[in-house]
């Protein structure tokens, strides 16, 4: 999937109700679990952290 140009992927863990999700920005690869039943709340939790991520990274170069 794609979020504000960061590819980002969200899978299914053993646990039920737990997702595991990863992106890259730069050099850096970020991982992560959220737990919800609901696949796209853990879509939209993954989001979230994409821009939580991109405007740290804006603040930093500001």
């Amino acid at each position: 999937m794609n979020h504000r140009g960061v590819e980002f992927t969200v899978a299914k863990t053993a646990n039920p109700g737990v997702w595991q999700w990863q992106f890259r920005i730069g050099d850096q690869i970020k991982t992560g679990k959220t737990e919800t039943k609901i696949d796209l709340l853990a879509i939209r939790r993954a989001q979230l952290r994409i821009d939580r991520e991109l405007k740290a990274i804006a603040r930093k170069t500001a």
